[in-house]
């Protein structure tokens, strides 16, 4: 599954990854690549924890990425 994360570094250089799908699923991580793991991580928890409690499961994004 696809789903699109926001990325910021914070004041402390702490990069701060989020899941807008999925409202709370938030990590973070001392660079990009740390962060981006973590986020993963946060999120497959979130989905089986969806699972489990027989939640809906949003779907996954189809996106494309084009240059004018």
């Amino acid at each position: 599954m696809k789903f699109r994360i926001i990325m910021e570094q914070d004041e402390d250089g702490v990069f701060v990854a989020e899941c807008p799908t999925l409202p709370g699923c938030v990590s973070q991580g001392k660079n990009r690549v740390e962060a981006i793991k973590n986020i993963k991580d946060a999120m497959k928890g979130y989905l089986e924890s969806l699972k489990k409690h027989n939640d809906p499961i949003p779907p996954s994004i189809d996106e494309e990425i084009i240059e004018v």
